[in-house]
């Protein structure tokens, strides 16, 4: 199977991490997996709604693509998913959020989950998040680290010291959620994911530390085999009804051409 994996981080810009989350997530594929790393340029970043609004259309737009080249499956490789319903009934593909799938991992490990962001602002989406997944009440505590992506650089390049710091930081602001109560932690986002991922076993006291790069991947290649297997998709009632041909050609069209972009053949207006 093939798997489109997008990152909202530019590929230019933070190589190393890139070049790392594409050989890791071959490394721990199924055998006949193959997983394909996409980045988005601008990156997120101007944390926030509108920037996080920005980088969704261009996924749900890289979403379709990615069906139209014969991928098996689709990852929103961003834990905040911004776009993901909206993909989901867009395309018939298998779309996997990682937030959504490690949310719901997570509350299998424990009973009150600690999220920790990259930035504190992120805390309201991330709550948001919790409620839709069903799970408001299961997401105790949820911090940032505050920092921008490009403080991994050097850790994904490398530099054992700067990945010593930064680890240092993260169980810093866990050890503060467990002892308030939590007993599961959750990295969210896959930057610090796949930096805490080659610690095996890691727990905050009592707490074990998802890999949310890892669920990601696996919750993907089960949604694709379940879907060759007996055809399973999301819910095309009010959930996720799939979008009909006129709306997919004016989504890409306004993608593609702006806000002067004509209409298309047979619109409504």
């Amino acid at each position: 199977m093939r798997i489109w994996w997008q990152s909202f981080i530019d590929g230019s810009a933070s190589a190393p991490y890139m070049a790392r989350l594409q050989s890791w997530l071959n490394e721990v594929a199924s055998p006949g997996t193959e997983v394909v790393v996409h980045g988005i340029s601008p990156p997120d970043r101007g944390f926030g709604r509108l920037s996080e609004f920005r980088c969704a259309i261009q996924c749900v737009d890289n979403g379709l693509e990615a069906e139209a080249q014969g991928y098996d499956g689709f990852v929103i490789g961003h834990f905040q998913e911004p776009g993901l319903a909206e993909l989901k009934s867009a395309v018939r593909i298998p779309v996997t959020g990682v937030g959504e799938a490690t949310l719901h991992f997570a509350a299998q490990m424990g009973r009150s989950i600690g999220l920790i962001s990259l930035d504190d602002c992120f805390k309201g989406l991330h709550l948001e998040q919790a409620d839709r997944a069903g799970l408001g009440a299961r997401v105790t505590h949820v911090a940032g680290m505050n920092c921008e992506p490009g403080h991994f650089s050097a850790c994904f390049a490398g530099d054992a010291a700067a990945k010593a710091a930064m680890i240092e930081a993260f169980v810093e602001t866990a050890t503060k959620m467990v002892e308030a109560g939590a007993d599961v932690i959750v990295p969210a986002g896959v930057l610090p994911g796949l930096l805490l991922g080659s610690e095996k076993g890691l727990t905050v006291g009592h707490a074990p530390v998802v890999n949310c790069a890892a669920v990601g991947l696996m919750q993907a290649e089960m949604q694709v085999r379940l879907h060759r297997l007996n055809g399973l998709e999301v819910a095309r009632g009010p959930h996720c009804g799939l979008a009909p041909e006129v709306a997919v050609e004016d989504f890409r069209r306004l993608v593609r051409e702006g806000r002067g972009a004509a209409p298309s053949a047979g619109a409504v207006s």
